[in-house]
């Protein structure tokens, strides 16, 4: 179990604040509006009414005790930049600051941010790239150039061994799991003799050129 500090009840910080409680963490959400605060306070660990931007009031939570803090501001850009600076300076090593815009993130990153995160683009960028390419189903930036993602065998996959196969020769591609539904299995790091079945769902990590083209073989 990890501690985490959720400030700003928004939208997104509702669900992220709720989520994690219900996967067992211990979660503390934070938002200097009453309401939102008296909303999730059954369904989190614990709810403050506190103001991120005062110093001392975050102090006095002794937040540096969290795993992570998430500031989930995105109203007002100075709230967002001050609460994240104060999470620093109080101790916390781990926060992570949801970013309205290029800018913003750029600023968040400059004060010592862990990591800067944009929900919408990153949404939006997953939902491109599911359309530009209907066969895959899911989509993970993994590092500059090479992506993991989900991906549905295409026909001609169907019957053969991953030997047979040979991605990671023949595009440099590796399978890094099959999700299987029947049975419903996880088969991480699969050997060679898997056979793919037409239920099978790829989870794989290579190159983005060679993940597209895969992806958009049907035969």
């Amino acid at each position: 179990m990890k501690q985490f500090a959720i400030i700003g009840l928004g939208k997104f910080g509702y669900y992220l604040a709720v989520h994690l409680y219900k996967k067992g963490h211990e979660v503390l959400a934070i938002d200097k509006n009453p309401k939102p605060v008296q909303e999730i306070k059954d369904q989190v660990s614990q709810a403050i009414v506190t103001d991120a931007t005062d110093r001392k009031a975050l102090e006095a939570l002794e937040l540096k005790e969290m795993d992570t803090a998430v500031v989930c501001i995105g109203s007002t850009l100075s709230n967002s930049i001050l609460a994240t600076l104060n999470l620093k300076d109080i101790g916390v090593n781990h926060v992570l600051a949801k970013a309205m815009s290029e800018a913003h993130g750029r600023i968040l990153e400059k004060i010592g941010a862990s990591e800067v995160i944009f929900p919408e683009k990153d949404l939006a960028i997953s939902l491109a790239e599911r359309l530009h390419n209907p066969n895959m189903l899911e989509y993970l930036p993994f590092v500059e150039g090479y992506s993991i993602i989900e991906l549905a065998p295409p026909k001609g996959f169907i019957g053969k061994s991953l030997r047979e196969l040979d991605l990671i020769n023949r595009y440099g591609i590796q399978v890094v799991a099959i999700k299987e539904i029947i049975p419903d299995h996880l088969n991480l790091i699969p050997t060679a003799k898997f056979v793919v079945k037409d239920s099978d769902m790829l989870i794989l990590l290579g190159p983005n050129e060679a993940l597209e083209t895969l992806s958009k073989d049907k035969t």
